[in-house]
């Protein structure tokens, strides 16, 4: 009883035919199949990208010797220059 049996599929395909018309038929098929063949292909062109993303985000591990070396020298900080303190007017 859960599965449907010839028949069932035989009134579906009548009701199809009768909302749609028989020269829709061939034309909706025709889209169906060419948006299945443009989605089937963006989806494996997809797992391409995420595929190759994957290898390339991999880690190089470069031996220590190769690692750059901090600087010795410690960047300066230009400090403020003091302004000269304006001296009152006498009168």
């Amino acid at each position: 009883m859960g599965s449907l049996s010839i028949w069932h599929w035989l009134i579906i395909a009548a009701v199809f035919v009768m909302f749609f018309g028989a020269k829709r038929m061939p034309d909706a098929a025709r889209s169906l199949g060419r948006s299945l063949r443009i989605f089937k292909s963006e989806v494996s062109q997809m797992q391409n990208e995420s595929s190759s993303a994957q290898t390339s985000a991999a880690p190089v591990q470069q031996p220590a010797a190769e690692l750059p070396q901090a600087s010795a020298v410690q960047p300066t900080v230009a400090q403020p220059q003091a302004e000269p303190q304006a001296q009152p007017k006498s009168l």
